[in-house]
């Protein structure tokens, strides 16, 4: 027990201090990382040579992609306010509804879950978030509903990055995977547009007459995104239930429109927006989202060639290290910096405009560069050093045949320390596999398991310190205590949502 304690203590650590404490993440985060250094060599015996590589590499992950990108998609969101694109948008999207029900809904759980598909590592958060924020929506609320609307999209990730991953550890095939994490995700992703009504207007009396564009937006992206994981595979899944969600919440206000004063935006008369100021507006995001199709595994001649552009180090000198490789264009990160520069050149910007407004997009971001470096230092750690895989194997000994039924839980923890369904499932889908297997469960009920993995993660990530730090450096109130806010906010979705998935895992289980 002595050991479980130890190397539950950083998770139990950031609980504390994040919610009890109420302290900032990048306050909290590398205490976890000295908490998880001393438990690792004091009582799991991880040399200290291993211990100072398995930090080195957490902190090149943390750089490149993961800061990368979050840098890359909230410098185009700066740059766009810089431009006064971002208004034009914003013009435009209330043009469809001047009720910030279905603001909320369209930007966050649409074009968020479009921003999801595409980049993911938080853009999904960081951008929606900004906007609702500088509409007028209560900042705090702004990022919680985007928490939420991100449940649903962040499983498949970047063009599927997670699922692709996991089904390769597994050597199965990835569009069965995919079909049994959207089947997992679709009964709660039907509940996620209602919640985000509830939290941004303040209580259940905000879903009066909202019902309809409620059950249009979960319905249509939640059977997209079955359709196309079943026939198609995971890469296009997110991105499909996406625009298919925003084309039905625009479709459903027009024959159910909203006018309730009480939740009314912008009552003031909406500017009129001429076709070129619309294209010059957009013109960012089309780009990125163009870029980033070209360069993904679906176009494999272009992604193959940047792809060559690459350097492998062996970072982790331990048992089980693998050379960590830096892909220096084919990433998001890249694309989406190049896509900006380009755009921000097609609209007339200057250089020393456009690197003036880096620069005070970097400054903003110097909490949240904290925050994420030592969280995934902390999970490489507890990864390398046995702590992570002893929490698992705990958990296996004590529920036996129970196991499914908390396997979403397992996913939600890797979710919740490092962020990120990708690490999720390169972190604990063998262990998940392995248990499957340690239970006797046949090949269709493991990878129903390893679905599970990943769509515990999505719920994880409702909670999980990089998510919050990446919101709260969007609306610019990092280190302010919004942390601990959306925390408590986000526990009470994540308490039910991890509750639920466990009975489908279960039940869904015992089916096959």
């Amino acid at each position: 027990m002595t050991l479980l304690f130890f190397a539950v203590l950083p998770i139990l650590w950031l609980i504390v201090a994040l919610s009890g404490l109420k302290m900032a993440a990048w306050k909290a985060c590398p205490v976890a990382l000295l908490l998880s250094l001393f438990a690792s060599v004091a009582y799991f015996g991880m040399p200290l040579d291993y211990m100072g590589s398995a930090v080195l590499e957490g902190t090149a992950l943390a750089c490149w992609p993961i800061l990368l990108i979050i840098t890359a998609t909230i410098y185009t969101y700066h740059l766009s306010v810089h431009t006064g694109g971002m208004e034009i948008i914003k013009a435009m999207l209330n043009s469809v509804s001047s009720d910030y029900r279905v603001l909320i809904l369209l930007i966050a759980f649409g074009f968020g879950g479009f921003l999801e598909g595409m980049a993911g590592f938080g853009t999904a958060v960081a951008i929606p978030a900004s906007m609702l924020a500088g509409m007028g929506i209560n900042p705090v609320s702004a990022v919680a509903v985007c928490l939420v609307a991100n449940f649903v999209p962040s499983a498949y990730g970047s063009i599927g990055i997670p699922l692709v991953t996991l089904s390769g550890i597994m050597g199965t095939d990835s569009a069965q995977l995919a079909t049994y994490v959207a089947l997992q995700i679709s009964l709660l992703g039907l509940f996620c547009p209602f919640l985000m009504v509830i939290i941004a207007g303040g209580g259940f009396q905000a879903i009066r007459g909202m019902v309809p564009v409620c059950t249009a937006a979960g319905l249509s992206y939640v059977l997209a995104q079955l359709a196309v994981s079943y026939f198609l595979g995971p890469e296009l899944a997110g991105v499909a239930g996406a625009i298919c969600t925003m084309g039905a919440i625009i479709g459903t206000v027009r024959f159910f429109p909203q006018d309730n004063p009480a939740y009314v935006l912008q009552k003031a008369e909406i500017p009129t927006v001429t076709q070129r100021q619309a294209f010059m507006a957009w013109l960012p995001f089309v780009l990125i989202f163009i870029l980033l199709l070209l360069t993904s595994k679906l176009v494999p001649t272009i992604y193959d060639s940047i792809s060559q552009v690459r350097t492998s180090v062996l970072i982790y000198r331990g048992e089980g290290g693998m050379p960590y490789t830096f892909h220096w264009i084919a990433t998001p990160g890249m694309v989406i910096l190049f896509a900006t520069f380009v755009s921000g050149f097609i609209q007339k910007n200057s250089l020393s405009d456009m690197l003036d407004v880096l620069r005070k997009t970097l400054v903003s971001l110097r909490p949240t560069f904290v925050t994420i470096i030592s969280i995934i230092a902390t999970a490489k750690v507890m990864g390398y050093s046995g702590m992570t895989t002893t929490i698992a194997d705990h958990t296996v000994a004590a529920t036996g045949m129970m196991y499914p039924a908390i396997a979403a839980f397992i996913g939600s923890v890797g979710g919740f320390i490092t962020g990120s369904a990708t690490s999720t499932c390169i972190l604990l889908g063998k262990l998940q596999m392995d248990a499957a297997i340690a239970i006797g469960a046949p090949l269709d009920t493991q990878i129903w398991i390893a679905a599970a993995n990943a769509t515990g993660a999505c719920a994880g990530k409702l909670i999980a310190p990089q998510s919050i730090a990446i919101g709260v450096a969007a609306i610019g109130v990092a280190g302010k205590g919004s942390e601990s806010q959306l925390l408590a906010l986000s526990m009470k979705v994540y308490l039910p949502f991890i509750l639920l998935l466990g009975a489908l895992v279960y039940f869904g289980g015992s089916l096959l």
